[in-house]
Protein backbone atom coordinates (compact mmCIF):
# COMPACT_ATOMS: atom_id res chain seq x y z
CA UNK A 1 0.00 0.00 0.00
CA UNK A 2 1.01 3.27 -0.47
CA UNK A 3 1.83 6.09 1.90
CA UNK A 4 -0.11 9.01 1.51
CA UNK A 5 -0.64 11.60 4.26
CA UNK A 6 -4.02 11.96 2.52
CA UNK A 7 -6.40 10.08 0.31
CA UNK A 8 -4.74 10.33 -3.47
CA UNK A 9 -6.60 12.17 -5.48
CA UNK A 10 -6.54 10.18 -9.48
CA UNK A 11 -8.08 12.20 -12.46
CA UNK A 12 -8.75 10.00 -15.61
CA UNK A 13 -8.46 12.74 -18.32
CA UNK A 14 -9.77 12.10 -22.22
CA UNK A 15 -11.35 14.19 -25.06
CA UNK A 16 -14.68 14.45 -24.24
CA UNK A 17 -15.31 12.75 -20.98
CA UNK A 18 -18.12 10.64 -22.23
CA UNK A 19 -16.67 6.93 -22.80
CA UNK A 20 -13.47 5.93 -22.02
CA UNK A 21 -12.90 7.96 -18.76
CA UNK A 22 -16.15 7.05 -17.78
CA UNK A 23 -15.38 3.57 -17.28
CA UNK A 24 -12.09 3.74 -16.38
CA UNK A 25 -13.28 6.00 -13.52
CA UNK A 26 -16.12 3.66 -12.79
CA UNK A 27 -13.47 0.50 -12.55
CA UNK A 28 -11.25 2.57 -10.47
CA UNK A 29 -13.93 3.57 -7.89
CA UNK A 30 -15.08 0.00 -7.64
CA UNK A 31 -11.60 -1.36 -7.25
CA UNK A 32 -9.78 1.53 -4.94
CA UNK A 33 -13.29 1.49 -2.82
CA UNK A 34 -12.47 4.45 -1.22
CA UNK A 35 -8.37 3.85 -1.13
CA UNK A 36 -8.37 7.29 -3.81
CA UNK A 37 -10.48 9.85 -4.96
CA UNK A 38 -11.30 9.77 -8.47
CA UNK A 39 -12.25 12.31 -10.54
CA UNK A 40 -12.81 11.88 -14.46
CA UNK A 41 -12.59 15.33 -16.68
CA UNK A 42 -12.67 15.84 -20.37
CA UNK A 43 -10.60 18.39 -22.81
CA UNK A 44 -14.01 19.28 -23.69
CA UNK A 45 -17.18 17.56 -22.53
CA UNK A 46 -19.59 15.53 -24.39
CA UNK A 47 -22.02 13.91 -22.07
CA UNK A 48 -22.24 11.23 -21.08
CA UNK A 49 -22.15 7.93 -23.14
CA UNK A 50 -25.67 5.76 -22.86
CA UNK A 51 -24.20 3.03 -24.51
CA UNK A 52 -20.61 3.46 -21.81
CA UNK A 53 -23.68 3.45 -19.05
CA UNK A 54 -25.30 0.07 -20.55
CA UNK A 55 -22.14 -1.80 -21.10
CA UNK A 56 -20.51 -1.17 -17.86
CA UNK A 57 -24.04 -1.92 -15.88
CA UNK A 58 -23.56 -5.58 -18.31
CA UNK A 59 -20.17 -5.54 -15.48
CA UNK A 60 -22.04 -4.84 -12.51
CA UNK A 61 -20.48 -1.18 -12.43
CA UNK A 62 -23.58 2.09 -11.79
CA UNK A 63 -21.96 5.16 -13.43
CA UNK A 64 -25.04 5.85 -14.20
CA UNK A 65 -24.68 9.30 -11.96
CA UNK A 66 -21.48 10.28 -13.60
CA UNK A 67 -21.50 13.55 -15.44
CA UNK A 68 -19.37 14.95 -17.85
CA UNK A 69 -17.13 17.52 -16.77
CA UNK A 70 -14.69 19.53 -18.06
CA UNK A 71 -10.82 19.53 -16.76
CA UNK A 72 -10.62 23.16 -15.96
CA UNK A 73 -13.68 21.81 -12.97
CA UNK A 74 -10.56 20.40 -11.31
CA UNK A 75 -7.88 22.74 -11.48
CA UNK A 76 -7.42 23.32 -7.57
CA UNK A 77 -7.43 19.91 -6.73
CA UNK A 78 -3.94 18.45 -6.26
CA UNK A 79 -3.30 15.23 -8.13
CA UNK A 80 -1.60 12.65 -7.38
CA UNK A 81 -2.12 10.91 -11.03
CA UNK A 82 -3.33 11.83 -14.04
CA UNK A 83 -4.09 9.24 -16.13
CA UNK A 84 -4.83 10.00 -19.86
CA UNK A 85 -6.75 7.72 -21.80
CA UNK A 86 -6.55 8.81 -25.31
CA UNK A 87 -4.01 10.88 -27.64
CA UNK A 88 -5.50 14.15 -28.18
CA UNK A 89 -5.80 14.38 -23.94
CA UNK A 90 -2.31 13.38 -23.84
CA UNK A 91 -1.12 16.10 -25.95
CA UNK A 92 -3.57 18.73 -24.55
CA UNK A 93 -3.09 17.96 -21.23
CA UNK A 94 -2.07 21.06 -19.14
CA UNK A 95 0.79 20.94 -16.78
CA UNK A 96 1.16 19.59 -12.86
CA UNK A 97 3.21 19.83 -10.80
CA UNK A 98 6.35 17.52 -11.14
CA UNK A 99 5.11 15.35 -7.99
CA UNK A 100 1.50 14.26 -10.03
CA UNK A 101 2.47 10.61 -11.86
CA UNK A 102 1.21 11.04 -15.44
CA UNK A 103 0.28 7.99 -17.18
CA UNK A 104 -1.02 7.22 -20.95
CA UNK A 105 -2.74 4.49 -22.66
CA UNK A 106 -4.22 5.51 -25.96
CA UNK A 107 -7.34 3.40 -26.07
CA UNK A 108 -9.63 2.97 -29.18
CA UNK A 109 -12.84 5.49 -29.10
CA UNK A 110 -16.23 3.59 -29.29
CA UNK A 111 -18.08 6.41 -29.78
CA UNK A 112 -16.79 6.19 -33.37
CA UNK A 113 -18.12 2.87 -33.69
CA UNK A 114 -19.99 2.61 -36.84
CA UNK A 115 -22.34 -0.64 -37.62
CA UNK A 116 -25.33 -2.23 -36.42
CA UNK A 117 -26.28 -1.86 -33.07
CA UNK A 118 -25.38 -4.83 -31.55
CA UNK A 119 -21.73 -3.88 -33.41
CA UNK A 120 -21.29 -0.57 -32.08
CA UNK A 121 -22.27 -2.66 -28.61
CA UNK A 122 -19.57 -4.75 -29.22
CA UNK A 123 -17.37 -2.15 -29.74
CA UNK A 124 -18.02 -0.76 -26.09
CA UNK A 125 -17.55 -4.02 -24.83
CA UNK A 126 -14.35 -4.69 -26.02
CA UNK A 127 -12.88 -1.11 -24.94
CA UNK A 128 -14.79 -1.83 -21.67
CA UNK A 129 -12.68 -5.05 -21.18
CA UNK A 130 -9.41 -3.28 -22.12
CA UNK A 131 -9.99 -0.42 -20.04
CA UNK A 132 -11.10 -2.95 -17.00
CA UNK A 133 -7.87 -4.63 -17.79
CA UNK A 134 -5.59 -1.78 -17.72
CA UNK A 135 -7.45 -0.70 -14.22
CA UNK A 136 -6.83 -3.53 -12.37
CA UNK A 137 -2.96 -3.29 -13.41
CA UNK A 138 -2.53 0.00 -12.40
CA UNK A 139 -4.21 -0.32 -9.14
CA UNK A 140 -2.21 -3.67 -8.66
CA UNK A 141 1.20 -1.43 -9.60
CA UNK A 142 0.09 1.31 -7.49
CA UNK A 143 -1.69 0.40 -4.41
CA UNK A 144 -0.89 -2.73 -3.69
CA UNK A 145 2.79 -3.14 -3.40
CA UNK A 146 4.57 -4.55 -0.85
Amino acid sequence: MLAHATKPNILVLCTGNSCRSQLLHGYLNQLLDGQATVYSAGVETHGLNPRAVRVMAEDGVDIAHHTSNHMDEYAAVPFSYVLTVCDHAQEVCPVFPASTQKLHHNFPDPAKATGTEEQIIEQFRAVRDQIKTYAHDFVRAQFQRT
